[in-house]
């Protein structure tokens, strides 16, 4: 799996720490991560939780990626911007709990962390086990056990919902604030990790006419 994490400027600095924590997890399991940014680093391009759910929407619409972990202060802004868009089903996580439950009962491809609420002492430890339970074995499998079956129906009801209640994602591309949409992909490692990882070509051909 290709995961991607992506920060938005209030919390930049807390990129290396974050990123740190979740290869640690995961690329044992045999994932890959994609650090999108912002890394902290001085002069580097800003992207707002806005701007964080336009490029979740970019990596997982063109298959660049598979899972995407994002946020902002209190997550809430990150999981409402993500979940604007189609085929993003984000959310919004603050324990390890809340990870095993969204896996295992939503299915989705993507989560928003509070980075600045109640990210005190031990929060490494918290995204570590985060992590953990996001990732332990095969998602969409319910819980508890016995609502298995209505569970994954009402998943499937959703992402037919979803596919009437928004445009495709190359008419959003084309129609939304383009200097937004610039900003959102200006990133210092965008075009390395996504041209090399997109499997869209029409997604592809539109960013490229973007960035280029």
């Amino acid at each position: 799996m290709k995961i991607a994490l992506i920060n938005e400027n209030s919390q930049a600095a807390k990129n290396p720490m974050i990123y740190e924590s979740l290869k640690k997890v995961v690329e044992p399991k045999g994932h890959e991560v994609f650090n999108y940014g912002m890394y902290g680093v001085e002069g580097e391009a800003q992207l707002t939780y806005v701007q964080n759910g336009i490029l979740a929407a970019i990596l997982l619409n063109s298959g660049a990626a598979d899972y995407v972990i994002t946020g902002c202060g209190t997550g809430e802004g990150a999981m409402l911007a993500a979940n604007s868009f189609p085929g993003v089903l984000c959310g919004h996580i603050v324990d390890p709990s809340d990870a095993y439950m969204f896996a295992q009962i939503n299915d989705g491809n993507a989560i928003a962390l509070p980075f600045a609420k109640g990210f005190g002492w031990g929060a490494e430890l918290n995204l570590e086990y985060i992590f953990e339970k996001l990732f332990q074995g095969e998602s969409g499998q319910g819980y508890p056990k016995d609502r298995v079956i209505p569970e994954q129906r009402n998943k499937k009801i959703l992402d037919e919902v979803k596919k009437v209640t928004h445009k495709d994602m190359v008419t959003i591309l084309k129609e939304i604030d383009q200097e937004l949409l610039k900003g959102a992909v200006s990133g210092e490692k965008f075009k390395e990790y996504f041209f090399n990882n997109c499997k869209c070509k029409e997604i592809e051909a539109y960013i490229k006419s973007i960035v280029e």
